[in-house]
């Protein structure tokens, strides 16, 4: 019988990452900010995509320290705690407000925010799960090819891969039928560009946790016999 090793910190990553997804799915994603760029001028964005690329920023390191067994379970995970949240979000929302001038008010803030439509909702989810696995397989399958060097080559490298799927199905799942089509392919370009570079910036902090995990659990794995099928549990 095979023993099933037990780590420190695994855990606390799985948190963080679940609350990341969560959070920048529901507060940050009905504001659209602004920001002045050289060259390109005045750019709208989603204000959640200054914190969706730390789920990526997570995965990798998921991926790189423990495999991608393990950050398939967490994939799952998130999965499951953005399609709880995303129900919850329209059956309150649905809900019969009481007669009242304060919930007459509330009631069309909380729309506002958690009133998504439900082709967003669908699109986020789709999108997440997509490009999480795109990521995690990208990264599981350089880890080995490169022998576990050069680890900025498997973060970029994945998060273009997995930000280029979870941006594309999101946007025209989303969107495509409702917004012109130029203007889709525009925004799903912007927000690809701000979340893989995120990542570059982000690099030097992915390598000191990835350092620390690798220490303090003794791990360092290589999927070399690794099921890649994303329809499993299996650690």
């Amino acid at each position: 019988m095979t023993t099933r090793r037990s780590y420190r910190y695994y855990e606390f990553v799985m948190a963080a990452f679940v609350t990341v997804l969560l959070c920048s799915n529901f507060i940050g994603a009905a504001k659209q900010a602004v920001v002045t760029l050289p060259l390109l001028g005045t750019v709208t964005f989603g204000a959640g995509v200054l914190f969706f690329p730390i789920s990526y920023i997570f995965g990798d390191i998921l991926t790189e320290v423990y495999g991608y067994g393990r950050d398939r379970r967490v994939v799952w995970a998130g999965f499951g705690a953005l399609a709880f949240a995303s129900l919850m979000a329209w059956i309150v929302v649905n809900l019969p407000p009481s007669n009242s001038a304060f919930m007459r008010t509330y009631q069309g803030q909380l729309e506002g925010v958690f009133g998504n439509a439900w082709r967003i909702a669908a699109g986020s989810m789709v999108a997440f799960w997509c490009g999480s696995f795109s990521n995690s397989y990208v990264m599981a399958k350089m880890k080995i090819f490169s022998k576990g060097k050069h680890l900025w080559t498997r973060t970029i490298g994945s998060t273009l891969v997995g930000e280029l799927v979870d941006s594309s199905l999101f946007y025209f799942i989303a969107f495509y039928g409702i917004w012109a089509t130029g203007d889709v392919v525009k925004v799903a370009i912007v927000q690809y560009l701000f979340k893989t570079g995120w990542e570059i910036v982000m690099t030097p902090v992915t390598y000191r946790i990835v350092g620390f995990l690798k220490k303090a659990e003794d791990e360092d794995y290589y999927d070399t016999n690794t099921d890649f099928t994303p329809f499993s549990l299996k650690a």
